[in-house]
């Protein structure tokens, strides 16, 4: 049975991990990022304060956030698998198939959509160029995200400007186009979980059957057909003169944090 610890249960993604980690019969210790309050020892999910001692004998510590005694891991000599935000993360990067590789004891986790571009491929082959459109949940804020979200609604059916503090900008209701990255354009939408992206492929184009963490749909999923499951949703619209669109639905914490958690465990 793996033993293990997650720094940041509190968190949403935090949550998820310990819930999924669970069923697969793991030990997991759900630890706060720092002192618990009342809070924390009558929720759902009772977490434990960090204290280096806690942590002898573990054979992995997941960071879903940052703890704030800067030392916590000081002297852990077992692996750790860092989920933070990327500016923060530290190790090898995720590797995009196969299990936790040998000699590595710290990995980082690579964002999403990086996750999801690196994986087309696999789903068609023979692309030549690729472009698009991002439409991003606030998912990949994690509770930040949808307790900013969560107000900005509430205000604006108020009739109240939205407090934009939380998110830095304002989500509710709003589709807000940032400036194109390289080929894809991003539109950050007003949805808790779900992002899609709508991919223009030009090449001699193929097909592949999906892998086990995908699928094949016969229309383009939608947001909310993405935030329930941890599969990558997929469309593929044949066009003209070696043109197509790939429609890709995935959920930044299912799809991106959770499956690759499971994957490089071997769980």
């Amino acid at each position: 049975m793996l033993k293990l610890a997650v720094i940041g249960a509190q968190s949403l993604m935090g949550r998820e991990l310990v819930e999924l980690l669970e069923t697969r019969e793991c030990s997991v210790l759900p630890l706060a990022t720092g002192p618990t309050t009342k809070r924390d020892e009558e929720g759902g999910l009772v977490v434990f304060a960090p204290v280096p001692a806690l942590l002898e004998g573990l054979d992995l510590v997941i960071l879903a956030d940052t703890p704030q005694d800067p030392e916590m891991l000081n002297g852990f000599q077992s692996r750790v698998l860092d989920l933070r935000d990327s500016s923060e993360a530290v190790g090898e990067p995720l590797p995009l198939s196969g299990a936790w590789p040998g000699g590595t004891t710290r990995i980082k986790l690579r964002p999403a959509l990086e996750q999801v571009l690196a994986f087309i491929p696999r789903l068609v082959d023979g692309i030549t160029d690729l472009g698009g459109v991002h439409l991003r949940s606030v998912a990949c804020f994690g509770d930040r995200g949808i307790y900013g979200l969560a107000a900005q609604s509430r205000a604006v059916l108020e009739g109240v400007a939205p407090d934009e503090t939380l998110l830095g900008y304002r989500a509710a209701f709003e589709a807000i186009p940032q400036m194109p990255r390289g080929s894809l354009t991003e539109v950050r939408i007003p949805t808790f979980h779900g992002d899609i992206l709508i991919l223009n492929l030009r090449g001699s184009l193929k097909v592949k059957d999906a892998p086990d963490n995908a699928k094949w749909l016969d229309k383009p999923p939608t947001s909310r057909e993405v935030a329930v499951t941890s599969l990558l949703l997929a469309h593929y619209a044949a066009g003209t003169n070696q043109c197509a669109t790939l429609t890709l639905g995935f959920d930044p914490i299912l799809w991106g944090v959770l499956q690759p958690t499971l994957r490089l465990l071997e769980l």
